[in-house]
């Protein structure tokens, strides 16, 4: 399946920002045992390439993985050599959405506004990252005059609104530190609660 087929029907972009890289084929693996399928690894994490090519190495046949936080185009490279899939970025930068396209993935930038969402839409974006997601309202208002552009909501994404969020019509959903706690200690009891977790924020979206 395309992957971005995939990120339409699984949602749950899983957004990994400055995990410990020891720790983070560890974390990838509970929330894909968690029914999580799509993984973003930030750029501005320690050792980003590395852990995506672990990552890759051990699931990466069952779980998709992105990069995040990519602001220029060698970056995007680097990234996609390393076993990304899809490309995120915090703002609209036209050379990486053209070198990420050229590159034969998804590019997912992030915009805010009705301009920057239609810029980025029209130079070339798969899906546009609506960041910060201030609420759910708002992802409606820009559905309302761009219902053709795809929308994924990103940053405040929690367990008590993301139903809010998908009746939007939003395509997908990345989400953070109310998922994936970096700062929580990666023990036996850990692993279980972000597994947990994870179970619930799929029943949540496909219940």
């Amino acid at each position: 399946m395309p992957v971005y087929e995939q990120i339409t029907r699984h949602k749950i972009i899983a957004i990994l920002r400055g995990a410990p890289p020891a720790d983070v084929v560890q974390i990838a693996t509970a929330l894909y045992e968690g029914g999580i399928r799509l993984l973003e690894i930030t750029m501005n994490s320690e050792k980003p390439l590395q852990a995506i090519e672990e990552v890759a190495a051990k699931l990466g046949d069952t779980v998709i993985i992105g990069a995040g936080t990519v602001l220029d185009a060698a970056t995007a490279a680097d990234a996609v050599s390393a076993g990304a899939r899809f490309i995120l970025s915090p703002i609209v930068k036209e050379p990486v959405i053209a070198a990420t396209k050229k590159l034969g993935v998804v590019s997912i930038p992030g915009a805010y506004t009705a301009t920057e969402i239609y810029t980025a839409y029209e130079a070339g974006a798969d899906i546009v990252k609506v960041f910060p997601a201030t609420s759910p309202s708002y992802i409606k208002d820009m559905s309302g005059p761009l219902p053709h552009i795809p929308l994924l909501p990103t940053g405040g994404i929690t367990l008590d609104n993301i139903r809010d969020y998908l009746n939007t019509g939003a395509v997908g959903f990345g989400v953070g530190s109310s998922l994936v706690n970096i700062k929580q200690k990666i023990t036996g009891a850990g692993i279980d609660h972000l597994r947990e977790l994870a179970r619930q924020f799929v029943q949540a979206v496909h219940a």
